[in-house]
This record gives C-alpha cells, sequence and structure tokens, in this order.
C-alpha cells in the first residue's frame, strides 16, 4: 500500500516569538534536533511506501517549504500554495485533490509540520493500522494515550471495543477545565486531539461534501483552476476566497459518521509553548535546558534559556525562559509563559 502524506505548514506558531513568527514560523526551525520540524515530520515516514509527498503552505513559505523539504527527500514534493489562510479542512480538501491525482484510490496521512514524535516506529505501526481501516473507508483519527490531565488540549471520545486496531470515534471535547480532564484521564475513554488523520482522499471528499458542500465546492475548483509552475500550484484565489474557513474537525469529523480512533503511544508534542519544549528536552544537573554555545547559567534552576549570536549571562534565577534572536530578546517567568502570543500581538500591531 502506498500512503501519500499531506503536511499541513501554514501556521504562524507565535507562541515560540520570538524565534517563531509570521514570516519563518517553528516548522522551519531546529528547535528539537539539527533537522527542522517540517523536515523530521516527513522523515519520521521514512521505512514506509509512500507517494510524491504534498505540503500545504502560504506563499511566502513556498521556497521555504521547497528548500527544506528538497534537502531531505529525493522526491520532488507537491507544493500547494493557499491564496490565504482558511484553516485546516480547505487546505485538506485542495491536498485530497492532488492525491487523488497521483492515485485514484489514494490513502493520505495528514500530518501538521509542527509536531514531535519520540517513537518513530510505534508511530509508524499506528500509520499502517490507521492506512488498513482508511481502505475499508474510514477517516481515522488518532488519539494520543494522556500522560496527565491536559487542559491545553482538545480530547477524543472513543467506545466500544477494539477492532483491526481502532475504535469507534463517538466525539470531539473542546479543551477542559482541570476537573473534566482529570475526569477524562481516569476513564481511559478519553484521548488527546493530535490532529493527524488518515482516510482514503475520495473518502474525505465524500463527507465533504455530504456535510458542506458549499466547501467542497469551491476547495475542488480552487483546486481545478489553479495555476501550475514549475515548482509549485497556485490554488486559484477567486474560488479559494469564497470559501467560509473551517477546521477539518468541524467540518468533517465531528459529524462523519465514518470515524476510527487509533490510540497512539509515542512520545507525541505538538511544541506549542516554550515550556512544552523545556518538558521534553534534555536538562543538565541543575534541570536547565540551555542552548547555544555561549551561555553562562550561575546559581540558575529549571530554566530554558536558548542563546544567539550574544553571551547570556544569568545569576540565581529560577523557573525562566531567556530565548535571543537576532533582533529580538525574550524573558518571562515559566509558569507567565504562555502570554508570550500578546507580546507577537502588540508587535503585530505595531507594524500596521
Amino acid at each position: 500500500m502506498t500512503i501519500i502524506p499531506i503536511i499541513l505548514s501554514g501556521g504562524a506558531g507565535t507562541r515560540l516569538w520570538p524565534l517563531s513568527w509570521g514570516g519563518h514560523p517553528k516548522q522551519f526551525l531546529p528547535l528539537v534536533t539539527e533537522r527542522t520540524m517540517i523536515q523530521e515530520t516527513l522523515l519520521r515516514l521514512k521505512g514506509l511506501e509512500i507517494g510524491s509527498p504534498i505540503i500545504s503552505c502560504g506563499e511566502s513559505h513556498r521556497f521555504m517549504v521547497a528548500q527544506q523539504i528538497g534537502e531531505v527527500s529525493n522526491t520532488k514534493p507537491t507544493i500547494l500554495l493557499e491564496p490565504m489562510a482558511k484553516n485546516t479542512a480547505p487546505a485538506i480538501a485542495a491536498a485530497c485533490c492532488a492525491a487523488i491525482k497521483q492515485d485514484k484510490d489514494a490513502v493520505v496521512v495528514v500530518l501538521p509540520s509542527d509536531h514531535v514524535i519520540a517513537d518513530v516506529p510505534v508511530f509508524q505501526k499506528a500509520v499502517l493500522t490507521a492506512a488498513k481501516n482508511a481502505e475499508k473507508g474510514f477517516l481515522v483519527t488518532f488519539g494520543i494515550v494522556p500522560t496527565f490531565p491536559a487542559t491545553g488540549y482538545g480530547y477524543v471520545k472513543a467506545s466500544g471495543s477494539e477492532t483491526d486496531g481502532a475504535y469507534t470515534l463517538e466525539k470531539f471535547v473542546e479543551k477542559p477545565c482541570l476537573e473534566k480532564a482529570q475526569e477524562y484521564l481516569a476513564s481511559g475513554e478519553y484521548s488527546w486531539n493530535s490532529g493527524m488523520f488518515v482516510f482514503k482522499a475520495s473518502a474525505f471528499l465524500d463527507e465533504l461534501k455530504a456535510h458542506n458542500p458549499q466547501m467542497a465546492d469551491l476547495a475542488i475548483k480552487s483546486f481545478e483552476k489553479a495555476t501550475v509552475e514549475t515548482d509549485f500550484i497556485r490554488l486559484d484565489s477567486e474560488s479559494f476566497g469564497q470559501i467560509k474557513g473551517d477546521s477539518i474537525d468541524y467540518a468533517v469529523m465531528e459529524k462523519t459518521t465514518k470515524g476510527k480512533i487509533v490510540k497512539l503511544n509515542a512520545g507525541w508534542d505538538d511544541v506549542g509553548s516554550w515550556s512544552a519544549l523545556y518538558d521534553i528536552s534534555k536538562k543538565d544537573e541543575n534541570m536547565n535546558v540551555i542552548k547555544g554555545d555561549d551561555v553562562i547559567a550561575l546559581d540558575t534552576t529549571s530554566s530554558y534559556i536558548r542563546g544567539g549570536k550574544r553571551t547570556i549571562a544569568t545569576i540565581g534565577l529560577d523557573n525562566v525562559v531567556i530565548v535571543d534572536s537576532d533582533d529580538s530578546l525574550l524573558v518571562a517567568a515559566k509558569g507567565k509563559i504562555q502570554d508570550v502570543k500578546k507580546v507577537a500581538e502588540i508587535i503585530k500591531s505595531r507594524s500596521k
């Protein structure tokens, strides 16, 4: 079975400011390994029988996508340029059209370009299990086995017994309060919503036509009327621009009766903040994560410090995040790091 990767690379990643911002978001940065996150996304499929990858991104990122994917793949990718951001469902629909052009019976694996998965063999096994279910017409999502009562993730609920490695998808749940998250964890029925999917491209389009026919029609038209260049496919802006944007969860997965869940326990993280990056990184004897050659940390503990071109010296600090870039410096208490998105919004408003 050949599986075609669809990699979504349209996000801005402002919660990792000052390194990640609109013009150079986190998927193009080597935050965890020496490879960038979009490169790692494709590389973790290595060893599986995959078709030519399809990357969906914005106009301003097209050259970064081409360069970075070209560095790790001998197969020329299909790079779809979204005229404007319309959330995940339209982007996936257009990408499914491209997949069907490769193979009318294409099974696709839809992957955000900015996740971390530590155990690649377990992940690949789950992909193959999901693909077998997808061949039967099911739309499969991966439910991340929760390790703590997270309030920052959405959840999916499984029902019934496991069949062919998958459970029936009962419902999606928004980010819960702590009490609800604790209930979900204790029940064993709920998993974190991964945002990763496997299905036949045609099956997804059929479900989109059933539940949101206008979006389906416009997304398909945007591909059919696309401008094909040497390295890129520009989706038709008139058709795509008329789409009322929505996520795949709301547009299809919450409404379909063909949903399945494959549970995944492979060291997954969406690296949504500097504190999340701290959590998954290797610590020194003082419980610090230090990146960069020119960092001096005296009497500093439980902190994330990422140096740039200049020396960073800390004295007597605990639980802080310090990130240096070419033009900005972030210094924050780790417990307040979620507010970095507000900083990025203020900076964006200044430029208008």
